[in-house]
């Protein structure tokens, strides 16, 4: 019951006081994600210098879920290198597949604590939704508006 509690607060928190929900405008990369299965729809902004993200937010519409998700994502992520932003993605993403290690998990501090969405599948594109547009802002940065 303790992991369930902690699930809400983090979700609850995350949902209702973002810290990374709002505009970013010297963003030099710009990313739609969408979940057509439950229409969120969210713009990933990140500010890279030197393959570092120095800074990130997002805007958009979504469930508690996918928002949460992707705060808690750009927390752990500005300040790092490109690379540990990716490998922190990859974790995540296979946390929610299922198929992470405890290692890997608490790599992921905070939002080790999504990890029972892997156990509610209407759920795993919402949980990921932040994650993945996050991989593909990198994977072809020309696709990225600026």
């Amino acid at each position: 019951m303790e992991n369930r509690s902690f699930y809400n607060e983090v979700l609850t928190e995350h949902n209702m006081r973002p810290d990374f929900k709002h505009d970013l405008p010297d963003a030099n990369l710009v990313l739609e994600g969408v979940n057509p299965s439950c229409g969120d729809d969210i713009y990933l902004k990140l500010k890279v210098e030197d393959g570092t993200i120095v800074d990130g937010a997002f805007v958009g519409d979504g469930c508690a879920i996918s928002q949460a998700s992707a705060d808690i994502m750009l927390g752990m992520i500005v300040g790092l290198p490109k690379d540990e932003a990716l490998h922190l993605a990859d974790c995540f993403i296979r946390m929610i597949k299922g198929t992470a290690t405890e290692e890997e998990i608490e790599e992921l501090d905070e939002a080790g604590a999504l990890r029972d969405i892997s156990h509610m599948p209407a759920r795993v594109k919402c949980a990921v939704l932040g994650w993945h547009t996050l991989e593909e802002i990198f994977k072809d940065p020309a696709k990225a508006r600026v």
